[in-house]
């Protein structure tokens, strides 16, 4: 049953004390009505221990805002939500569509840096010979078709949810479909993202993804730890991986760099990553399985203003798309194949839940000093 502000309450015995659930909980749609994000759809979630979060409906349904009891869990760029219609998809167009928030879908068919590749997915050959490939593929700035949300009762626990589809798709190229499906429980403080790709074409198309998971301030700030199972930490940026777990205050002029971990997992097959700030008893964390995405990345910048640490579970390593294909991992979908992916978000409040957590991790594999 749902615990809300210290008590229990059974379904009978909470809806006697209110009206209607969304007097401490549920799902609501609205419509952003200025700036970039003028028409953008977004689902807002509130569990009623403090945790809420947006749904960007017209883009990917990725995860925007992010709080726990009025305390940011994400980062937030200057230019804020976006809607489809500014976004820019080629070259490096991403970074001016890209509004931070908890959550963001790269794919499908392609993530990381900018580039030509074959044409081989294109079925009208005399037409090119190459496709260009923008940075972190197509997928963030495409809206959703909204299947459906609301608030449903499984006995005394209180689920809600959303579900939206996705398509990436071009004549004589790929077809693809994201379908994804958001739960969160009334009384606890994180969601569940569970994700199924399809080829929904006929010609064998590639296929990347990558969650781009932004953390920032409160959370992130000096002092801050990155708590991450790695047995092995490489970085292709020349900067020193010592010390790069320990978060500092925002420097002038800083240069981002990117750390990527061989990861070990749980028993179950789960990855536990996290962003801990001890000092102020907070903390936001990522769970995710190790056979759905092997390869971990995390983007670290300590920058003003773009002040930030993504924790980035990928179908691919660091390199992007033409590193996997000289070593035979770039992925394929054959039509009709299906590929799922299953993705925790939740905060951590106070000192008891940031132990409980960081030993979780301190199980799999001791951090460095």
């Amino acid at each position: 049953m749902p615990t809300l502000w210290g008590n229990g309450y059974a379904r009978s015995e909470l809806l006697k004390r209110v009206g209607r659930l969304e007097q401490v909980a549920g799902v609501r749609l609205v419509t952003l009505g200025d700036g970039l994000g003028r028409g953008v759809r977004v689902l807002e979630f509130r569990t009623g221990t403090g945790f809420s979060f947006d749904v960007v409906v017209d883009r990917a349904f990725d995860i925007g805002r992010c709080e726990l009891a009025g305390r940011p869990l994400n980062w937030q760029s200057n230019q804020g939500v976006v809607g489809p219609w500014y976004y820019e998809p080629e070259g490096w167009g991403w970074f001016r569509g890209w509004g931070g928030g908890m959550v963001v879908t790269c794919g499908l068919d392609h993530t990381l840096g900018p580039g030509e590749d074959s044409a081989e997915d294109y079925h009208q050959p005399h037409i090119r010979k190459t496709v260009p490939y923008g940075l972190h593929g197509r997928v963030g700035g495409l809206p959703a078709r909204l299947v459906g949300y609301g608030e449903r009762w499984e006995g005394d626990e209180c689920v809600l949810w959303a579900e939206g589809e996705v398509l990436q798709s071009e004549v004589f190229a790929e077809h693809l479909q994201l379908r994804r499906r958001i739960e969160a429980r009334v009384g606890e403080s994180r969601f569940t993202i569970h994700d199924e790709v399809e080829n929904v074409g006929h010609y064998r198309t590639s296929h990347m993804q990558l969650y781009h998971c932004n953390a920032g301030f409160p959370v992130v700030d000096d002092g801050a730890e990155l708590l991450v199972p790695a047995s092995r930490t490489t970085t292709d940026y020349g900067v020193p991986i010592e010390g790069y777990r320990r978060l500092s205050a925002p420097i002038k002029d800083f240069t981002e760099a990117c750390f990527e971990h061989e990861l070990t997992a749980e028993a179950a097959g789960t990855v536990p990553v996290a962003v801990v700030n001890r000092a102020r008893g907070l903390g936001v964390y990522q769970v995710f399985r190790l056979a759905q995405l092997p390869h971990h990345t995390v983007w670290r910048m300590m920058g003003e203003d773009t002040y930030a640490l993504a924790m980035e579970p990928s179908t691919n390593r660091d390199a992007g798309r033409w590193d996997a294909r000289e070593r035979g991992e770039l992925l394929f979908l054959e039509p009709g194949e299906v590929r799922a992916y299953d993705l925790e978000i939740g905060g951590l409040d106070g000192p008891t839940e940031i132990a409980a957590f960081a030993g979780r991790v301190e199980a799999l594999h001791p951090g460095p000093a």
